[in-house]
């Protein structure tokens, strides 16, 4: 899975056949959607008509858990299979399960048919998104097969350190929604403008750059194509060890600094 990939959330599917196929072109070879963004069939089209072998592509979407309903086995795998064909595709190489949900009580059934979707060869990996530590124990209670990754918003003024303590312990991988944060606030941050002077960068490549040396997996969004350019440039350069703990204290006593639900009391 590269480190670096592109996500469309938010962008409409009439969009996202442009946005996916300059990524592409760019040199992205991880793409991230999910059922609820309704642009997995533009994302598709892309994939098709960028003429690269699909060995070389790594494509990433998830399930839908809602709306307030229990997903027994045989909703799973219709959802599973809608997903496949809107992205015209035989298989995934990875399948996550969107939101715990913990008040439904029904991640752990269906992680049970993510096993056998991973056993199929359809998905070449399982993981979740926007699970806690107690609803990970619950899977491995239960489960030999470990998540292969935990998609959780992830930014400096969120960092998630015990988070990403955990998952390297349990041999997870991290992966970071919304890694710039929301707006401009994170990107206009005096301790993110000067380091990003300091290397005559943007302030974006910054708080990539900060991702990857941490080893979080980053899936940036834009529309724009000079940005989606811009995202991918952050190998030519790397942040001090200062700098890295700047960005770092951004993050200090930001436990509520969420942009998004909280996956403890949300229920789709």
């Amino acid at each position: 899975m590269p480190q670096l990939g592109f996500g469309v959330w938010q962008v409409p599917d009439a969009e996202a056949e442009r946005a996916v196929g300059t990524a592409l072109e760019a040199g992205y070879r991880s793409i991230d959607t999910a059922a609820v963004y309704g642009n997995e069939k533009g994302t598709g089209r892309a994939v098709a008509a960028s003429g690269l072998p699909r060995e070389e592509l790594f494509v990433t979407t998830k399930l839908w858990n809602g709306p307030k309903q229990t997903w027994g086995r045989d909703a799973v795998l219709r959802a599973f299979d809608d997903s496949l064909a809107k992205l015209g595709l035989d298989h995934v190489d990875l399948y996550l399960i969107h939101w715990p949900r913990p008040m439904r009580d029904d991640f752990v059934a269906i992680w049970k048919t993510f096993e056998e979707i991973a056993a199929s060869g359809r998905a070449k990996a399982v993981g979740v998104s926007n699970f806690r530590p107690q609803d990970l124990d619950r899977i491995a209670a239960v489960s030999a097969l470990v998540p292969a990754v935990n998609q959780v918003e992830l930014h400096p003024l969120h960092p998630q350190a015990a988070l990403r303590a955990e998952h390297a312990a349990r041999g997870i991988v991290t992966e970071a929604w919304s890694p710039l944060g929301q707006g401009k606030e994170l990107l206009t941050l005096p301790a993110v403008t000067a380091i990003a002077e300091a290397h005559g960068r943007s302030a974006a490549q910054v708080v990539l750059r900060w991702h990857l040396q941490h080893g979080n997996v980053v899936i940036p969004k834009s529309v724009t194509p000079a940005r989606i350019r811009e995202n991918l440039d952050v190998f030519g350069f790397e942040l001090d060890a200062a700098e890295m703990a700047a960005l770092d204290a951004l993050g200090e006593g930001a436990a509520g600094r969420r942009i998004g639900p909280d996956p403890a009391e949300f229920d789709v």
